[in-house]
């Protein structure tokens, strides 16, 4: 699972685009064991991604043992090499990426440059206003070119 920034609600728990990437993790885990990576290594707020994503995990009943978190991320290109780094170390070639709808093309494409084998849990965004949807496009496409002058994406 993907970091972005870590918004809570009045209850404590997290809201937004990381509480909806929560969410859908947890809802696809089920009562099932899994291993969760969860990545991001930026602070808000004095909160670290993978650190307010593990715990609301352990909030909505997943083990401590289930959860690993990556923390030292600060781009999508940083989320997939680090955590293919301790996929390796599992001996797991495979996985389940949660991440925002919009975010999907790029991050996967990262992961699956870093030999993973990737299926998608695309997480719906809520209907935003057109500017800020081109905003996000535009983001998303400069990352992108980004990605390809540095070598990271064909």
């Amino acid at each position: 699972m993907l970091g972005c920034q870590p918004v809570w609600g009045d209850d404590g728990h997290l809201r937004g685009a990381l509480g909806r990437r929560v969410g859908a993790a947890r809802e696809r885990i089920g009562d099932g064991e899994a291993r969760v990576i969860v990545s991001g290594g930026r602070t808000w707020g004095g909160m670290v991604e993978a650190d307010a994503m593990r715990d609301e995990l352990l909030r909505r009943g997943l083990p401590a043992a289930s959860v690993t978190r990556e923390r030292c991320s600060l781009t999508t290109r940083d989320n997939a090499r680090l955590t293919a780094l301790l996929l390796r170390r599992f001996e797991v070639d495979r996985l389940i990426l949660v991440t925002c709808e919009w975010h999907v093309p790029r991050a996967a494409a990262l992961f699956r440059r870093e030999g993973l084998g990737v299926d998608v849990v695309p997480v719906a965004a809520p209907a935003i206003a057109p500017a800020r949807r081109w905003v996000r496009a535009g983001r998303e496409w400069v990352s992108a070119r980004l990605d390809v002058a540095r070598g990271a994406l064909p």
